[in-house]
């Protein structure tokens, strides 16, 4: 690990991911999916979120089926 990534690990800069839950990761993936796409992918692959899961939540199916290559 680089200087930098240990620096800003220190600083806290990356701890709102450390603090989110899978309930409120898949409500965010479910309510950005078409709107901020890089950060729903970022999301969706951390956590390893279902289809199932995502219409649950109330994502449209469209957009769930655009993305059905990153979803297990």
């Amino acid at each position: 690990m680089g200087k930098a990534k240990k620096r800003s690990l220190r600083l806290g800069i990356n701890d709102r991911v450390s603090n989110l839950s899978r309930e409120e990761a898949v409500k965010i993936v479910a309510s950005e999916i078409k709107k901020t796409p890089e950060q729903a992918y970022g999301l969706i692959t951390l956590f390893g979120l279902t289809a199932e899961e995502l219409l649950e939540a109330g994502a449209s199916y469209e957009a769930v089926m655009g993305i059905k290559g990153l979803l297990k």
